[in-house]
């Protein structure tokens, strides 16, 4: 025991300047190794990286055709053309961009962390939509000014996305409180891609500038290797906290098989096209305010509710609504979201166990007034399913003391179950 602890301690460290200080260990061979580099980020973090240089590559050169473009619409180099109106045409593009930023950012900014692979394969599309609007502008000026503002406008939006998901893949990818080294590293790299794509701009541009045809062409293609690359990148993240996609994806294999996905197997698995729009409406942390208007109706809610959070279930609509407590954490919150994923289950296809299997014949042959009834029955078959499957996501590689599901800052008391036992 002596000597694993000696190789697993540090032998001695440095520091450059203010920096962070960086330790060594011997290796088997007597050498030493240097920590760091790739340890102090994810496993994913090179094949993220090469891919998302690829992309930014392709999205610079597509960058520099659309600019042309714009430039070419609103008169540079026509001697009829005017500076005012060139000058309200740029305002106004760029004022629609700011209030789409606002709004966008009131809108969704609380959503974006917690589905960030999909948000950002949207980003990147939508941002080559743009592109194609503004090179698609000067070829019918009638509807120049409103083309170009609504490219700014999907520009705006992309900006918000792209620097939220940002952020998120950052915290995911820094291993060793060096979110900032991450990050910086990161903006370095996207800056020394962008150059890369200036100059070779500077020798395309003149190419193409006198036949349209081409450009286009050329544009369809940097827009193909864009979409591309970005999939790519996307597909190598391995996520190892859970958002609703991801829980459902692992809890349905775990009630089917008996066994817990690992995060690299349920990340290649997880849909990045359809998962804006589940079949299920899951709200955590809803007011309470909004289920109960009377007394009766707050007991039948705490009934059978040991834990603490409220759920209330509408089977009509398909839509789980949880009420959280002041005292719950995030296994409270992974608790709520997997009683909510097992009610939606017991609508679906797909072998279950033997308890839930029978509350599923119940759901399709019984009346929608005992939902509550079925809530409560869930509850209970959790209590002894769900400490298996925690234990089984914490094996597999899990990160359960945090997660990426959308929770709204709503919290509530409430008096205590008449079932629960007071010592």
């Amino acid at each position: 025991m002596a000597d694993v602890a000696r190789r697993e301690a540090p032998l001695c460290s440095e520091q450059f300047g203010s920096g962070a200080a960086r330790g060594c260990r011997a290796a088997a061979d007597g050498t030493l190794q240097w920590e760091g580099f790739p340890d102090s980020v994810s496993p994913d973090y090179l094949p993220y990286q090469l891919w998302d240089s690829v992309q930014a590559f392709a999205s610079s050169l597509s960058g520099s055709l659309a600019t042309q473009a714009v430039l070419l619409g609103i008169g540079v180099g026509n001697a009829k053309a005017s500076v005012s109106a060139a000058t309200a045409t740029w305002l106004v593009k760029d004022s629609t961009g700011m209030l789409g930023r606002i709004v966008f950012a009131w809108w969704k900014g609380s959503k974006l962390d917690c589905n960030a692979k999909q948000w950002r394969l949207f980003a990147d599309i939508l941002n080559d939509v743009a592109m194609f609007l503004e090179i698609m502008a000067p070829i019918y000026p009638i509807c120049f000014t409103m083309t170009v503002c609504t490219s700014n406008l999907a520009k705006c939006i992309v900006s918000v996305a792209g620097g939220a998901t940002r952020a998120a893949l950052t915290m995911h990818q820094a291993r060793r409180n060096n979110m900032a080294d991450v990050s910086a590293k990161d903006s370095s790299q996207e800056t020394l891609v962008n150059l890369a794509g200036l100059l070779v701009s500077l020798l395309m541009l003149p190419l193409v500038s006198g036949c349209p045809s081409f450009s286009l062409g050329c544009f369809f293609f940097l827009t193909a290797l864009h979409i591309y690359a970005n999939y790519r990148a996307v597909r190598a993240l391995v996520m190892e906290t859970l958002n609703e996609g991801r829980l459902q994806l692992v809890l349905k294999h775990f009630l089917q098989r008996g066994e817990v996905l690992d995060p690299t197997s349920a990340n290649q698995m997880e849909p990045l096209w359809t998962g804006f729009w589940p079949s299920l409406s899951l709200s955590l942390g809803v007011p309470l305010h909004l289920l109960v208007s009377s007394v009766s109706e707050l007991q039948q809610l705490v009934e059978g509710h040991q834990e603490p959070y409220l759920l209330c279930w509408d089977q009509s609509q398909n839509r789980i609504q949880v009420v959280l407590s002041q005292m719950a954490g995030p296994e409270t919150i992974l608790r709520a979201a997997t009683h909510g994923l097992v009610l939606g289950a017991l609508q679906g296809d797909g072998p279950l166990p033997g308890e839930l299997q029978e509350l599923r014949n119940r759901v399709r042959a019984g009346p929608e007034k005992d939902s509550w009834v079925i809530v409560k029955e869930v509850h209970q078959v959790l209590d002894k399913l769900f400490p298996k499957f925690l234990k089984g996501l914490q094996d597999a590689g899990w990160k359960t003391e945090k997660h990426q599901l959308e929770v709204d800052e709503w919290r509530a008391t409430w008096p205590p179950s008449p079932e629960k036992k007071v010592l």
